[in-house]
């Protein structure tokens, strides 16, 4: 037996950052993020076998191991591990499993469309399809959250789960112990062709580790710092007019929100922006670029930016002067999936 899933990856369009405790523990998260046809991808073989058999394709990493209940958390190929440790307590009874597992990722680690997170809700969407494992949309994104940040102990929001979960335009709300509320958004037809025609989405040519920047949005958080406090109070209060600009298709009032909260971005972590990312977001202003943002944590990986359709090929243009790249991408309704191949 196969079973195959895939998770879509996500732009951050408002209020990222506010998921992240201890803020969102204080003052409450708002997050607009949307996904797009660019997937984290699992293969699991089953094999019967007393052998455990993991395979990152896209980062050539591999993992063997006899068939045990814990696999040891040491930084090779821990998300597969992490999600793998969980589910042979949680719904296994501690029995050990022998499979052999591929993954790969449209999106490089470090990219900020959430591939992290994203690799984990697709490897858990997989065992849940093999297991026959009774869970739901929030269980899934819920579970995947505690494996990345409590189990693995890496360092991040919640927004990623949720949207690789749930899929599609969503706002989402965040609040102490956990509790998060994800709002579907129905998004007209028109609205969605019109935000696809007018964005760019441009890979800066490098990858980041959150990790860094996120730790220190925290630490400016717990030390009371009034300028990345007021920023991120700026970024909650942002994601609720786009919301509603999106909704009804305003869509030069959702650009330029778009922009006011990219300033107030920059003012949560001093790593968030740097010289190159600066250089590149005025040059696509001054080719006809009307605002942008980084996705994600910031410091690198992918740059979304709102262009006027007509100056769409000069903005390109102007990117090709980079050495990153431009990518195509859609956006699609459907979260994480999984099935199975007899």
């Amino acid at each position: 037996m196969i079973v195959r899933s895939k998770a879509p990856l996500r732009l951050g369009l408002a209020g990222g950052g506010t998921d992240v405790s201890p803020y969102s523990d204080q003052f409450g998260g708002y997050v607009l993020n949307a996904t797009i046809d660019m997937y984290a991808y699992c293969t699991i073989e089953v094999t019967n076998t007393d052998k455990i058999e993991i395979r990152a394709a896209d980062q050539d990493l591999s993992f063997e191991s006899p068939a045990v209940d814990h696999l040891e958390i040491d930084g090779a190929l821990d998300l597969h591990k992490g999600v793998y440790n969980r589910v042979v307590k949680e719904f296994n009874g501690g029995d050990p499993l022998g499979f052999k597992m591929t993954t790969y990722s449209d999106a490089l680690a470090g990219s900020g469309l959430g591939s992290s997170s994203t690799m984990v809700v697709a490897i858990l969407s997989a065992f849940v399809e093999w297991l026959n494992l009774p869970l739901g949309e929030y269980d899934i994104a819920s579970l995947a959250y505690q494996i990345e940040r409590k189990d693995i102990g890496l360092s991040g929001g919640k927004q990623d789960q949720y949207a690789a979960t749930f899929g599609g335009f969503n706002f989402m709300e965040f609040y102490e112990n956990d509790r998060v509320i994800v709002n579907p958004l129905r998004i007209k037809s028109w609205i969605l062709d019109e935000l696809e025609t007018s964005m760019v989405l441009y890979f800066t040519g490098v990858s980041r580790e959150s990790a860094k920047i996120i730790d220190e949005q925290a630490r400016n958080v717990v030390e009371n710092k009034k300028k990345s406090i007021d920023a991120m109070h700026q970024l909650k209060a942002d994601a609720l007019v786009m919301k509603e600009a999106l909704l009804k298709g305003e869509i030069q009032r959702f650009a330029k929100h778009l922009n006011k909260s990219w300033e107030a971005k920059k003012k949560m972590a001093h790593t968030i922006t740097n010289q190159a990312i600066d250089e590149i977001y005025q040059a696509a202003l001054d080719a006809g670029a009307i605002s942008g943002k980084i996705s994600g944590a910031g410091g690198g990986g992918f740059m979304m930016l709102f262009v006027d359709p007509t100056k769409k090929v000069n903005v390109i243009n102007e990117l090709g002067k980079f050495p990153g790249k431009v990518f195509k991408c859609h956006f699609t309704k459907h979260g994480s999936v999984g099935w199975t191949i007899h």
